[in-house]
């Protein structure tokens, strides 16, 4: 007599062994298992976890710092002495590991969706650890060189908040799928009270977190004030050398409605554009003076200075990737720029009727005009014929002498004081990081009739964001992209966000609850049927190219012939 066992029956399973096989190396049927996870996997996990949040805030945080990557290579140049663009590998790091760790994150969600254990292979392991690492690096050293920049965050948040909720609450009614499942399939009450508990924590935050959203493009349009004014920053430097008179001249094109500048006093006193302490990085200087191209760009007299270049730097280090777009024309006109003095800015300013503002800096100790900085620049502003009232003065020292010499000038402060303090100091104007003052400050210096400039403005995002809280003008590395910004990126009234969000909050509710219903519904369906039915049904309907068919065991009993 021959006894024949039930047929052990495989489908291919072709998805499942890809996404075992790439996150744990086990791409054999016989290396999987349904058991519980143990709990050193369970640790790896969570550091997945935790690596790929500090990766999701480390990526947008870059992402939205796109406005200040001039500024992070500045710092850079002044510490290295050589310029290059620094965000290239940091991005490109960045992309990377971040794509890496949310691949594993996505193959570690499937696991859990389909009752596999997790068991993440070491050589993972050893790039997760990486990823974790070098971002926390990343982090402390943008903490201790860049702090200032974390500001961005929240800022950018006015922005993105109402549509990041959309988005994290479409991820969390995905997540409720896993969840359901895993609720409705696990025996152990603890388990289903903890994981239930968790989940409806974090999706009852994301329902209230609008009621915490502050936006100031939340507001009625009737509200909206005037388009802030765009200031050229060193005119136009992604389109021509900065402080040159052609790249101002190209922000003229551009429309904007004033310039700003940095301005140094030479040694024999004439006060011309120059930003860094030095001339290495915008001149030949280390060509047509090799002996003296590390000394301080004020210790030059102007006959030195008007034989420098100001212009090959730009073609050659392309600090904005703009070069390729110019014509030959363009190239040529940059190829001749040379230094330009505070003189020739302010005749070009008052021809245009535009307004001036630079930040002048005292020359050191030992210079000739250490003494005489103040006099020196006033005495160039009268020289050029501007009208006084296109010229807004910054420095601090003897600001009194100077309104008794010529009143007319915009007193303008660099540091952050109350409404009141300004007024009472006789200043009428304020020039601010952008990070340094709130919306509701913006609010308080305008109805003081302090104007506000706010700098260094360069993403239609953030050029919208302080349009809506009411800032009167910004100063911008790119008034070429703002010019194409007539209206603030997004505008809401707030009901009509109100609206928004509460139905969000609604939809995804609803879908919660369907989930968790059908998951049950679907769990105790398969619980009441025989197993060993599924699987000799699954094979009957099947053809023999779709399985693969173990051998069939025959058990031979022995029986008397």
């Amino acid at each position: 007599m021959v006894k024949h066992q039930p047929l052990q029956v495989y489908e291919r399973q072709l998805c499942l062994s890809c996404i075992t096989g790439i996150y744990g190396c086990r791409w054999k049927r016989y290396q999987r298992s349904h058991d519980d996870t143990t709990k050193w996997e369970l640790l790896w996990s969570l550091i997945l976890l935790f690596t790929f949040c500090l990766l999701l805030v480390w990526f947008y945080f870059w992402w939205e710092a796109h406005n200040d990557y001039n500024e992070f290579n500045w710092f850079l140049y002044n510490r290295s002495g050589e310029w290059s663009d620094g965000t290239v590998p940091i991005l490109a790091t960045t992309a990377a590991g971040f794509t890496y760790i949310s691949f594993l994150m996505v193959l570690a969600l499937c696991h859990i969706a389909l009752g596999q254990q997790l068991n993440l292979h070491w050589l993972h392991k050893i790039g997760v650890t990486a990823a974790l690492l070098t971002t926390i690096v990343g982090v402390i050293s943008v903490n201790q060189a860049w702090r200032q920049e974390w500001d961005i965050i929240p800022i950018s948040l006015q922005a993105t908040g109402p549509f990041l909720h959309i988005g994290a609450l479409a991820a969390v009614t995905a997540l409720s799928w896993i969840v359901a499942g895993q609720v409705a399939r696990s025996e152990k009450t603890m388990f289903q009270v903890v994981v239930l508990l968790l989940y409806l924590t974090v999706s009852l935050g994301l329902y209230v977190v609008p009621l915490y959203i502050t936006s100031p493009c939340i507001m009625d349009p009737n509200s909206l004030k005037q388009r802030p004014y765009v200031i050229g920053h060193q005119g136009a430097p992604m389109l021509a050398p900065e402080n040159t008179l052609w790249s101002f001249q190209r922000a003229l094109q551009m429309n904007v409605t004033g310039f700003e500048a940095d301005v140094t006093i030479s040694v024999d006193g004439v006060p011309f554009l120059m930003h860094d302490r030095t001339l290495q990085r915008t001149t030949d200087v280390q060509k047509v003076f090799p002996d003296r191209h590390m000394n301080d760009a004020s210790f030059f007299n102007w006959t030195d200075l008007q034989q420098l270049n100001a212009g090959h730097w730009f073609l050659k280090s392309d600090p904005f990737w703009t070069v390729h777009t110019m014509s030959p024309h363009e190239k040529n006109l940059i190829s001749n720029q040379s230094v330009c003095s505070l003189e020739q800015l302010l005749k070009l300013a008052s021809y245009h009727n535009t307004t001036v503002v630079f930040r002048l800096r005292r020359p050191p100790p030992e210079h000739p005009c250490y003494h005489s900085w103040i006099n020196d620049t006033l005495e160039a502003v009268q020289q050029s014929g501007i009208p006084q009232s296109l010229v807004m003065w910054t420095p601090d020292e003897d600001r009194a002498v100077v309104k008794q010499l010529a009143p007319g000038l915009i007193q303008t402060s660099l540091e952050k004081r109350s409404p009141q303090s300004l007024e009472l100091s006789g200043i009428s104007a304020l020039l601010l990081r952008y990070n340094q003052a709130s919306t509701q400050e913006i609010r308080d210096f305008s109805q003081s009739n302090i104007n506000l400039t706010l700098y260094t403005v360069n993403e239609p995002w953030l050029y919208s964001v302080l349009w809506c809280s009411g800032v009167s003008a910004v100063s911008s590395e790119a008034p070429q992209i703002l010019k194409k910004v007539p209206y603030p990126i997004w505008l809401m009234r707030p009901d009509e966000y109100c609206l928004m969000w509460v139905s969000a909050d609604l939809i995804s509710f609803a879908i919660v609850i369907g989930i968790f219903f059908f998951q049950r519904y679907r769990v105790s369906g398969m619980h009441s049927y025989n197993p060993e039915q599924i699987m000799l049904s699954a094979a009957v309907r099947r053809s023999s190219r779709d399985i693969s068919v173990m051998k069939e065991k025959l058990i031979f009993s022995g029986q008397p012939q």
